[in-house]
C-alpha cells in the first residue's frame, strides 16, 4: 500500500491561496496577518491535515514551544486537592489552543527540587506555572537565578513584587464570606485558616480578623488546619471545645468545611440552624455536601488562561504583571 505523504506548508498555503511566508506567520501567531488571510490558512490546516512540526520550529525559534505545571506538594495532592486538577485542566486547555504541550512537574521533596531545577534549567520549557507556593520556598529563588520565567497561583509570599501571579483577591473574598453569615445574624463566628505559609492561608484570616473585629472574639474562635478534610474535622473539635456556644464557621477551604460539616453532624449541631457553615473555592465537595454548603467560588478556569497568557507575554520578552480576579459568594443550604 502506497504511503501517505505528509503535508506541508506548501499544501497548506496552495490551498488558502496564500504564500508559503503569509502560512508560516500565521502559524507562528504573527500579529502582522491579516484576518482573512488567517482564516483561510486555518481552513487548508484542517483540510490538508498539517500538523506542525515542534521538532523544528524549536530549533528555528530556541524555545521549547513548552510550558511547565509545577506543583510545589508531595504527588497525592495532585489528586486529593480538586483545586491542583480544576487549574492543570485549565491550563492544558490554554496551551492546547494555541498548539503548545504543558509538562506535569512536582517538586515536593528536596530530591525532587533539585531533579526539577536541573530540568529546567536546560531549556526544556519556555516557562513554569508555580502552584501552591509556600512563603521562602527554596525553588522559587532558584527560578530566579536561572531566570526562568515564571507566574505564581496566588500572591507568592515573599516575592510578591518580582514574580509574576494571578490570584483572586483572598481577604476581600474572606471578608465577602463572614459578612454573609453577620447578614444571618451570626456574632460567634469561627473561623478554620490554611497554613499561614501560604496566601490562602494568610489574607483569608486577614479578612476574617477584619470583619470581625467589631466583635472581639479573640483566638479561641481560630483554628489551623493544611487544607485537608481531616484537617478540617480536627480543627472544627478544636473550636466546638473552646468555642461551644459558636453560631457560624468559615473555613479557608471546602474541603476542611466538609470535615467541618462531619463534626457538627456527629456533635448534634443542625446545620444552619445552629452552626452556619461556609467554605472557599466552590469545588464539588461543596455542591456535594451535606446540606449544600455556601461558599466562596475561585474562578480556576479564568485564573489559569490568564496566568498562561501572562506567562507566554514573559516568554517573549514582555515584562511581569500582577493580576487579581473576583471570587463570588455562592449561596447554598449551610447558612
Amino acid at each position: 500500500m502506497e504511503q501517505r505523504r505528509r503535508p506541508t506548508i506548501r499544501d497548506v498555503a496552495a490551498a488558502a491561496g496564500v504564500s508559503r511566508g503569509t502560512v508560516s506567520r500565521a502559524l507562528n501567531g504573527d500579529r502582522w496577518v491579516s484576518p482573512a488571510a488567517l482564516a483561510a490558512v486555518e481552513r487548508a490546516v484542517k483540510e490538508t491535515g498539517y500538523r506542525v512540526n515542534q521538532h523544528a520550529r524549536s530549533l528555528a525559534t530556541g524555545r521549547a514551544n513548552s510550558l511547565a505545571f509545577l506543583l510545589t506538594e508531595p504527588q497525592h495532592l495532585l489528586f486529593a486537592d480538586p483545586n491542583f486538577a480544576s487549574l492543570l485542566r485549565g491550563a492544558a486547555d490554554a496551551l492546547a489552543q494555541r498548539g503548545q504541550t504543558l509538562i506535569m512537574l512536582v517538586a515536593g521533596t528536596p530530591a525532587e527540587r533539585e531533579h526539577v531545577v536541573s530540568y529546567l534549567a536546560a531549556g526544556h520549557v519556555d516557562g513554569v506555572l508555580l502552584i501552591s507556593s509556600h512563603e521562602n520556598e527554596p525553588l522559587v529563588e532558584s527560578l530566579l537565578t536561572e531566570q526562568i520565567p515564571v507566574v505564581a497561583c496566588g500572591v507568592p509570599l515573599g516575592h510578591a513584587r518580582d514574580v509574576a501571579w494571578v490570584s483572586v483577591d483572598e481577604e476581600h473574598a474572606a471578608r465577602t464570606m463572614v459578612a454573609h453569615l453577620r447578614s444571618r445574624g451570626r456574632e460567634r463566628i469561627g473561623c478554620i485558616v490554611g497554613p499561614l505559609d501560604t496566601p490562602g492561608g494568610r489574607f483569608r484570616l486577614d479578612g476574617y480578623r477584619a470583619e470581625v473585629a467589631e466583635l472581639e472574639l479573640g483566638e479561641d474562635h481560630i483554628a489551623y488546619g493544611d487544607y485537608s478534610v481531616a484537617s478540617g474535622r480536627r480543627a472544627m473539635i478544636e473550636l466546638l471545645d473552646r468555642a461551644p456556644d459558636l453560631d457560624a464557621v468559615f473555613a479557608a477551604n471546602d474541603l476542611m468545611a466538609t470535615g467541618a460539616l462531619a463534626v457538627l453532624r456527629e456533635a448534634g449541631r443542625r446545620v444552619p440552624e445552629d452552626v452556619a457553615v461556609g467554605g472557599f473555592d466552590d469545588t464539588a465537595a461543596a455542591a456535594e455536601a451535606s446540606p449544600p454548603m455556601t461558599t466562596m467560588r475561585q474562578p480556576f478556569g479564568a485564573i489559569s488562561a490568564e496566568m498562561v497568557s501572562v506567562l507566554l507575554s514573559m516568554v517573549e520578552g514582555g515584562r511581569p504583571k500582577f493580576v487579581t480576579l473576583p471570587a463570588e459568594l455562592v449561596v447554598r443550604e449551610s447558612t
